[in-house]
């Protein structure tokens, strides 16, 4: 393969609930550790060009969001956040520098990562403000070539779980309608969900991410926790506009 052709390398992590206290726990797991244990498998792999955190980084601890940049510093790549129902928009933002981006916009050899807010203060489910509908559809408009991905916190499209489906994003028919009347949108990425999930829609990649610490059970009506392991996802954004993705999940001891 030519260098001109050699595949972008995205990391994925989502929904890290970190809390101040490191011996802190969710539903059992130390969340802590559990991100710990991922970074090392991730810096045993060729370093990321991104890294791509979709949310929910702290568990409503903003004290947490330096242990955090502490933390994804050891990957030495960029890292571009985005903020959930359970960070505080305004803590992140203070945690920028040099390495670490909030929001907007990050172009890659022929790609474009549109990173888009769904945080609606107070409540859980998401919303894309006036704003970020015009960051949508401006980064869009004027994608000329390159090829596109998008990044939210909130699932966009129904996981028949009925429970989460209450908290999705609530204006998802204005998204796409922004989408649909692009050519360059190659993937949409997520966290929130706590699941992994992959269909395509419309020739568009559509993609959930585990969380690197616990998982929801797939299709429960209500609220239950899965057995399965954390995780994380890497990206291959090819050149040709093709997304190769696996998600790793952490080996039990």
């Amino acid at each position: 393969m030519s260098p001109d052709s050699t595949p972008l390398r995205v990391l994925q992590i989502s929904d890290t609930h970190l809390f101040a206290d490191p011996a802190a726990t969710l539903y059992g797991v130390n969340t802590r550790e559990t991100l710990q244990r991922l970074l090392d498998k991730a810096v045993r792999q060729p370093r990321p060009d991104l890294v791509l955190a979709t949310g929910d980084l702290v568990h409503d601890q903003p004290a947490a969001y330096p242990v955090l940049a502490e933390m994804l510093r050891q990957l030495g790549a960029p890292v571009a956040a985005i903020a959930g129902n359970h960070d505080d928009a305004g803590e992140l933002r203070a945690i920028q520098d040099s390495g670490l981006y909030v929001g907007g916009m990050q172009r890659l050899d022929g790609w474009r990562i549109l990173l888009l807010n769904t945080q609606e203060t107070g409540k859980v489910s998401g919303h894309l403000s006036q704003s970020e509908l015009t960051l949508l559809r401006d980064g869009l408009r004027t994608a000329g070539d390159d090829h596109v991905l998008i990044a939210l916190h909130h699932h966009p499209v129904p996981l028949h779980s009925a429970w989460l489906d209450r908290i999705a994003l609530d204006n998802s028919d204005e998204f796409f309608n922004i989408l649909d009347c692009s050519a360059n949108v190659r993937g949409v990425i997520w966290g929130h969900v706590h699941q992994e999930f992959d269909v395509v829609r419309r020739g568009v990649r559509l993609l959930a991410t585990p969380s690197t610490c616990v998982q929801f059970l797939p299709r429960s009506q209500d609220f239950a926790v899965d057995g399965k392991p954390p995780g994380m996802r890497w990206l291959s954004l090819n050149t040709d506009g093709r997304i190769e993705t696996e998600v790793h999940w952490l080996e039990k001891r």
